[in-house]
């Protein structure tokens, strides 16, 4: 049994709430974590493949999306394109308290932009409820641009079905349904643009984040999510792949990283901290459907608009599906001896294309109605003991009602073991730190679990 122990500079206050507070968890104590969310499964339900389908029906019928390509036009290019996104999130937003805005900057000259071009992001922001949460932002995104065989031919046609109106259709159903409710913490809905072009939209708006000092908690893009049928023809409409990045691959190692390393802790890096947590909630809410989880930041030598948060030390992850058939994708349309070439629409599993977007807006609803990760925390290194001896800093929410030990052996992926320990900021488990890797989550009063934190040392 795990018991609880208090640290220095506690106010009496605090100390005799902690004194109330039962330590040993009593049953009818403790918040029910088995409980599925009503609210959750409000949402999950709600998701609708017919939507979805005619998101991505809209955004094909604009021939192309490249970056650029006609910005004046009502029905072709790119132009035309970004303003139906934004006034359709306007539409179903409308009597919520979902904001909608463009987020413009212009691209100098590079290797795929041959003149300056205006790069637009449209942003739908649903800001949090909780004055102690509001500030905590998750990021979903999917790029509405498109590309030909040749990546600078702007002209041609090239319908995206796939690559990537999948991924924005998705966002945009996610930001339709979940505008309905109330969340403590901050969603972000992004379409972003000029992916194809290098990742420019996703990577002009991480970079701002961070220069505003954005707390962005957890980002997931959905990059060709369309196609549940491989290019040998196998069908697999029950998983989707998850792309989660370990510790960077940077000619000079952080602090952090470092720490991570020093305690074998590189498989507990924020963003597979993260698609545990995406893993254990979408399977949770989406019977039947498996997140596989793949420990690389992406598929090999490829990247997504994950990579620019990742950049700037956010947590990030990339939804892809499990088989992609290359022939559908960055092809010109053609035909060529019976083979059909090119990213059509009719090559778009719309039932599979909804079920990822259920993993994605179950998973932000349960970040979004929990607490925040817990900071501060520390394994107890002063004394050699075979137990081990975790600490943490209280969160600030008003509804935390304790706080969660998770922990698992060092060979195995995801958390083996847990103990509701109360609502402490210290307790000890009888495993030991040499054996067993942990983590501490926050859980509030409904029993909506945080992100677990890896501890680092307490010296």
């Amino acid at each position: 049994m795990p018991h609880a122990r208090l640290t220095p500079g506690l106010t009496a206050g605090l100390i005799t709430a902690l004194f109330a507070t039962s330590v040993f968890a009593a049953p009818s104590a403790s918040p029910d974590l088995t409980r599925r969310q009503p609210q959750i499964d409000k949402i999950v339900a709600e998701i609708s493949p017919k939507r979805i389908e005619a998101y991505v029906r809209k955004l094909v019928s604009f021939e192309t999306r490249h970056t650029m390509s006609d910005t004046v036009s009502e029905t072709r290019g790119i132009g035309a394109a970004r303003r139906w996104i934004k006034a359709e999130l306007e539409r179903c937003g409308a009597g919520t308290a979902l904001q909608v805005a463009y987020d413009s900057h212009v691209a100098p000259v590079s290797a795929r932009i041959s003149r300056p071009t205006e790069i637009v992001n449209v942003v739908a922001t649903l800001p949090g409820t909780q004055e102690a949460s509001k500030a905590r932002l998750y990021v979903v995104s999917g790029h509405y641009d498109s590309r030909n065989t040749d990546v600078m031919d702007a002209t041609g046609k090239s319908p995206g079905a796939n690559d990537d109106a999948s991924g924005t259709a998705a966002v945009m159903e996610m930001a339709c349904v979940m505008a309905k409710h109330k969340f403590d913490a901050t969603l972000v809905f992004m379409a972003v643009a000029a992916e194809e072009q290098g990742l420019l939209g996703a990577g002009h708006w991480a970079r701002q984040a961070r220069a505003n000092n954005l707390n962005v908690a957890g980002m997931f893009t959905n990059d060709i999510i369309g196609s549940s049928r491989a290019d040998d023809g196998r069908v697999d409409n029950k998983q989707v792949r998850l792309f989660s990045q370990s510790v960077p691959a940077t000619k000079e190692m952080s602090e952090a990283v470092r720490a991570l390393l020093a305690t074998g802790g590189e498989n507990d890096s924020l963003s597979r901290q993260l698609a545990r947590h995406t893993k254990e909630q979408g399977e949770r809410y989406v019977k039947g459907f498996k997140v596989s989880v793949i420990h690389r930041h992406d598929r090999y030598l490829r990247g997504g608009d994950h990579m620019p948060f990742l950049e700037q030390g956010y947590a990030a992850l990339r939804f892809t599906e499990p088989n992609e058939d290359f022939a559908h994708q960055h092809q010109n349309l053609r035909t060529e001896d019976g083979k059909v070439y090119g990213d059509l629409i009719e090559f778009v599993d719309f039932d599979y294309t909804a079920k990822v977007a259920k993993v994605n807006a179950a998973t932000l609803a349960s970040l979004a109605l929990a607490p925040a990760a817990p900071q501060q925390v520390k394994v107890r290194t002063d004394k050699l003991t075979n137990d081990t001896t975790l600490v943490w800093q209280a969160n600030a929410e008003p509804d935390v009602a304790g706080y969660r030990i998770v922990w698992r052996e060092t060979t195995a992926a995801g958390w083996q073991g847990s103990k509701l320990v109360g609502n402490v900021n210290e307790a000890t488990i009888k495993l030991s730190k040499d054996n067993y890797f942990f983590g501490v989550q926050a859980v509030d009063k409904e029993g909506n679990v945080s992100v677990a934190t890896y501890p680092l040392p307490l010296r």
